[in-house]
């Protein structure tokens, strides 16, 4: 990407084989790459890089991945996306929890982890819109469109008439558009931190939602479902002014 901002990788792995593998692939996509196999070395080369993005392996040498994601989130908001062995639904809802953006299981392959990067880039560039667009904006994908001002969920135009809490459900959804959002951040964030834990009322309300804007509510187009771990807006497709090429 010559006379082009190239976007900066950190790579945390220790897995000498798969270190390889995520160097070049990453690289290969015209990103710039900085590697590291331990947690010490990943907190000094955060703090002094600022890379763009972080891959992150949760088994590390000297430290558990999660320790590095609780330390980072509480003075930045790189994107973290974690790529690891463990592949339990209770380990990828507390990594999400804690504060990464996305998690990928190993093993995987390069159009799926390009794709992933792609997207927390995208997602870094339009949050510090995302307050005036949940005012003021629209989120658009396919025929679906959340118009903000005036709180409503449109399919093809049209009014699809949700409840208050079947909004609030997917405007939020849709302000996070391209990422997990965890059962429990989710009802942290629409009933506060008081709030029952139990997802139940979440998979009520998702239920009706999908009946009234999905076209065949078992093969969802806009809301996917992480299973055990929460949900997934389809990205806005909007077109992008600010796209720098991979």
């Amino acid at each position: 990407m010559p006379n082009q901002l190239r976007y900066k990788v950190l790579i945390v792995e220790d897995d000498p084989g798969i270190s390889i593998f995520l160097k070049t692939s990453v690289s290969a996509a015209g990103y710039d790459v900085i590697v590291t196999e331990t947690g010490t070395d990943a907190l000094h080369l955060i703090a002094s890089q600022c890379p763009d993005c972080i891959l992150l392996d949760l088994g590390l040498p000297d430290m558990d991945g999660s320790q590095i994601i609780h330390n980072v989130r509480s003075w930045t908001q790189t994107p973290i996306i974690v790529v690891s062995a463990r592949s339990m639904e209770e380990d990828k809802a507390a990594a999400l929890d804690e504060g990464a953006d996305d998690y990928i299981s190993k093993p995987f392959g390069s159009i799926e982890l390009l794709a992933r990067i792609r997207a927390a880039l995208r997602h870094t560039r339009t949050a510090s819109d995302n307050d005036e667009i949940g005012l003021t904006g629209t989120y658009h994908v396919g025929d679906l469109e959340i118009d903000y001002k005036k709180m409503r969920v449109l399919l093809a135009g049209r009014d699809v008439h949700l409840t208050p809490n079947e909004y609030k459900i997917v405007a939020l959804l849709g302000k996070h558009a391209g990422r997990v959002m965890t059962y429990r951040s989710m009802l942290r964030e629409l009933w506060g931190p008081a709030a029952n834990q139990d997802n139940k009322i979440l998979r009520v309300h998702m239920a009706s939602i999908r009946r009234k804007i999905e076209p065949n509510p078992n093969e969802p187009r806009y809301i996917f479902t992480e299973v055990g771990v929460g949900y997934r807006m389809a990205e806005n497709d909007a077109p992008d002014p600010e796209k720098k090429p991979e």
